[in-house]
């Protein structure tokens, strides 16, 4: 391992290994307006949701590791205490990214980046039209965490609307994580499309609470072939079969329906392949069985 103390290294090499390793991160472009009413278009990428009730998104406008200079998004919202925070989708990534573009104080995001401007409900500052999901906040504090170069400001801010395009919702009215199709940031020049193949799911843990992979026989848990997210998987099962019960399952009718449909190149291979493989096709409960079967 390469160990690095903060301090050790100039500032701008260090936080190019922070960007590089806490990522990907969302991205808050954020709307405000100074105190003569110029907005202000910009993107952040230290941001988060913080909490749902009250609604809470914070996000850092830091200061300029270059010359310690501070952000017309900060000044702004120490001027008129509200802010649009806009998400990022796939669409506007290079609009977004032109946005950040360091233009004099006064310049406007909006037009140079060619983002359509429309009023909000309930604060000042315009939403940007394009993006799927547009939130309207009041900044409640300002957190400075330093006064040199890289430090942050965290704003805080409370949600009092949000704004959802229909497009991006599914049949159940939720948010269709393939249709919002949200980008991420990552380090250097680096993004991440959060759509297609990118997306996976993970099943929660039972509420009644999984065997932990503690419970799992020894030979299947230091086995060469299974990793950890495998183990992971079988350790979430509610319960840990007997050897009678795990034979009983497999020589089911069900249990052999299911071995049809894997393929004959893997069925060649070692119990905790052909287990791996049903652990990738969805079936948890009969690989956990089968490899119970197998010991």
């Amino acid at each position: 391992m390469k160990t690095i103390i903060p301090g050790s290294l100039p500032t701008p090499q260090f936080h190019s290994y922070l960007l590089a390793a806490i990522a990907p991160r969302p991205i808050a472009f954020a709307s405000t307006l100074d105190e003569k009413g110029n907005p202000n278009l910009a993107p952040f990428s230290f941001f988060n949701v913080f909490g749902s009730n009250p609604p809470t998104l914070i996000f850092s406008p830091a200061r300029r590791v270059r010359d310690n200079s501070l952000k017309h998004t900060l000044e702004n919202v120490q001027q008129v205490k509200e802010v649009v925070i806009n998400v990022v989708n796939y669409d506007m990534v290079q609009q977004m990214s032109l946005a950040s573009t360091e233009y004099p104080k006064g310049v406007n995001e909006f037009l140079k980046a060619g983002f359509t401007p429309i009023p909000s409900e309930k604060i000042k500052p315009f939403r940007v039209k394009e993006s799927p999901v547009q939130f309207e906040c009041v900044v409640k504090d300002i957190v400075f965490t330093g006064e040199e170069g890289g430090a942050g400001n965290l704003i805080i801010c409370e949600v009092i609307l949000m704004h959802v395009h229909e497009h991006i919702l599914n049949e159940q009215g939720k948010i269709d994580q393939h249709k919002i199709d949200l980008v991420g940031r990552l380090g250097d020049d680096w993004y991440v499309r959060a759509s297609g193949q990118a997306l996976f799911e993970v099943e929660k843990p039972l509420a009644s609470l999984g065997i932990g992979v503690d419970a799992l026989p020894e030979s299947i848990r230091l086995s060469s072939v299974l990793t950890g997210n495998d183990l992971g998987m079988l350790g979430n099962q509610k319960e840990l079969p007997s050897k009678e019960e795990a034979i009983s399952f497999i020589q089911s009718d069900t249990f052999k329906n299911l071995i049809n449909i894997i393929d004959k190149e893997v069925l060649s291979k070692t119990s905790h392949h052909v287990g791996q493989h049903m652990l990738k096709l969805g079936y948890t409960k009969e690989a956990l069985y089968y490899l119970i079967a197998n010991i």
